[in-house]
């Protein structure tokens, strides 16, 4: 099977809400990743910055999309 690819996804520093809080959502994911990762999770992240952290967690802890 191929990966694909979404080349419509917008670089999160491109996002007009980039700069609101994160979303619990984020939060939570982030949390649970970074557990896994045994890292901690800065207080006060941005949709925009929770979604690069989320990213790198991911790829760290070996859940990349």
């Amino acid at each position: 099977m191929t990966e694909q690819h979404n080349t419509a996804e917008k670089d999160p520093a491109e996002w007009t809400t980039g700069d609101e809080p994160a979303t619990g959502a984020q939060e939570s994911y982030l949390h649970t990743l970074a557990t896994e990762a045994g890292e901690e999770v800065p207080d006060g992240l941005t949709k925009a910055e929770a979604s690069v952290h989320i990213d790198e967690l991911q790829e760290k802890t070996g859940r990349g999309r």
